[in-house]
């Protein structure tokens, strides 16, 4: 937790009403794919200690950029992210989950071998249900064992995982 300032904004989305982000002076802290201003304050109070102050023109960059990637003309994101938000074992998988290349997919198990943790499936099943950054920090490109899609904490559940995975050109597989 520190104690510096968070900044938020949202810009209008079709498909989710809004997509909300908010940075600090290191980085990226949040994404939200809630149309509602009370999901983001209260991830970024969680993440922070702090409430997050209104100021759409500090978050237009990551906002643009997210915008491209929906609308399929980027594939890589170069917002640098404040990983320190996380705890030290979120940040050692979802560092993980970050280089899963755009149109790719993996499994909670690759991610648990690849941070040398192979027993931790589940755990990093939890790092991911708790990514404060969905799309940049790619979780919907994780599947289960089973090669199927497990969980996914954005409004719409599987079905926008699915979504995204579709945008990618990566599902159905």
């Amino acid at each position: 937790m520190h104690a510096e300032m968070t900044w938020i904004g949202a810009r209008p989305h079709d498909r989710f009403g809004a997509v909300w982000a908010a940075v600090s002076a290191n980085g990226l802290v949040a994404v939200s794919l809630w149309a509602e201003r009370e999901k983001i304050t209260n991830e970024v109070e969680k993440l922070t200690g702090r409430p997050p102050v209104y100021d759409g023109d500090r978050v237009t960059a990551v906002l643009d950029q997210l915008d491209d990637y929906f609308q399929g003309r980027r594939r890589d994101f170069t917002t640098p992210i404040d990983w320190s938000v996380l705890t030290p074992f979120q940040q050692a998988a979802l560092r993980a989950v970050y280089t899963i290349p755009y149109g790719q997919t993996r499994t909670y198990a690759d991610i648990a071998a690849e941070i040398g943790r192979p027993q931790a499936m589940r755990a990093v099943g939890r790092a991911n249900a708790t990514n404060p950054m969905p799309v940049i920090i790619p979780c919907h490109r994780l599947l289960g064992r089973d090669g199927k899609l497990h969980g996914y904490g954005g409004p719409g559940g599987l079905e926008t995982k699915a979504w995204l995975l579709r945008l990618e050109g990566a599902w159905p597989r």
